[in-house]
């Protein structure tokens, strides 16, 4: 800490477990290792730790490393993050932690924020941080990972869900997504988006794992709806029709609709809604328009229709939002709102685990999928018909 401005970067601590997957070991420091602030600050810290003293720590490739931190770090995380790892044991196979990752889960402080990539969301739930709550994991393992743990709603077709304190990826880049998600709701897109763009990644995928379940590579040769999210994306800001998308591609709707939800993994309906808060989002932090120019700018057409759309996406309001990413630079932790999960609370307001006031979102093309929308795969405020 910053002894004379009371400055300290939000600290997250990844667990490495035996058979850990290099990759998604690197995805929380390569992404949280980039985020400044405008004095130049680092806003995270982000520190290895093992469930063992110091020592190595095998991969599941042709390579060890060598952990500085032991257990005891969990203890003074802000962010626990596991993630994939494949030499479990009793966790795969019976759903129950080994006595030195139980002891080593229990440095975990009340109110730290736990994240899994990948097959790390097993270590979370055989700790019953999952119980009553939804997750995700790498598509391949989620019938596995509902058999074991009945108590969870494992839906296996997004790339992550954000749960308010608890947030699960899908299987490996999924971890990219997730961390930036949480990057953009600690700081703002702004934010976020430079750091994607330092990685050289998108800061949204569209679509989610279910574009990857057993389905056929769109052809090159014939025709996608890649044409039509290009022209919808230069003209947010108009009132756009499901057959005026349809016509791009020059298909009918239904087949228009039905190729959409192949390539993307969502409706146009609810893809259209995701682009126009993302937009609303990015003039809201970078802009001094007023909250009706934007809402006109973002195609949402009148303030109130952007509040509501921006309530159930963010769980917050256009003012709210505004008021904490103009200012979220100079914040080094979660301070403030919670922005960046959507406004569908479980249980009206209270979730399964008793945690009042929980928003839930689970991203399938960078936005919201549940909570913009009725239940799963909902269409969101903006509907079919009109995709305004």
């Amino acid at each position: 800490m910053d002894s004379a401005t009371g400055f300290r970067p939000h600290r997250v601590a990844v667990l490495a477990l035996d058979g850990l997957l290099p990759f998604e070991l690197g995805i929380p420091h390569r992404i949280f290792g980039r985020p400044k602030d405008a004095e130049g600050r680092h806003l995270y810290e982000v520190v290895t730790c093992s469930i063992r003293p110091p020592g190595p720590v095998e991969t599941d490739a042709d390579f060890a490393i060598m952990v500085a931190n032991g257990p005891e770090t969990l203890a003074t995380a802000d962010t626990v993050i596991v993630p994939a790892c494949y030499e479990l044991g009793p966790v795969f196979e019976e759903g129950v932690l080994t006595d030195d990752l139980a002891a080593a889960l229990a440095h975990i402080r009340p109110g730290t924020r736990l994240a899994s990539i990948c097959t790390g969301v097993y270590v979370l739930a055989a700790a019953g941080f999952l119980d009553g709550r939804p997750a995700t994991t790498h598509w391949a393992d989620s019938d596995r990972l509902q058999r074991l743990f009945p108590q969870i709603d494992v839906d296996p077709d997004v790339l992550f869900i954000d749960d308010g304190d608890v947030l699960t990826s899908a299987g490996v880049a999924a971890g990219i997504d997730l961390c930036l998600h949480i990057v953009r709701r600690d700081h703002g897109t702004a934010v976020a988006n430079d750091v994607a763009r330092r990685t050289v990644v998108p800061p949204h995928r569209d679509g989610g794992q279910a574009q990857y379940i057993e389905r056929p590579v769109p052809d090159p040769q014939t025709a996608t709806t890649t044409g039509a999210r290009a022209w919808a994306l230069g003209r947010l800001h108009e009132p756009i029709q499901l057959r005026d998308m349809a016509e791009q591609e020059a298909m009918s709707v239904r087949t228009f609709t039905r190729r959409f939800r192949e390539e993307v993994g969502i409706s146009p309906g609810q893809w259209l809604t995701q682009q126009r808060v993302e937009r609303a989002r990015h003039l809201l932090e970078s802009s001094d328009l007023s909250v009706d120019q934007i809402a006109r700018d973002a195609g949402f057409g009148t303030a109130q229709s952007m509040r509501q759309h921006l309530q159930a996406a963010l769980g917050v309001t256009p003012t709210a939002y505004r008021r904490t990413f103009r200012t979220g630079a100079d914040r080094p932790g979660l301070g403030g709102p919670r922005v960046g999960t959507t406004g569908h609370n479980r249980s009206n307001g209270t979730g399964a685990s008793g945690r009042s006031g929980r928003a839930l979102e689970t991203t399938q093309a960078g936005g919201t999928g549940r909570g913009g929308g009725t239940g799963r795969g909902g269409e969101g405020h903006g509907g079919i018909g009109t995709l305004r």
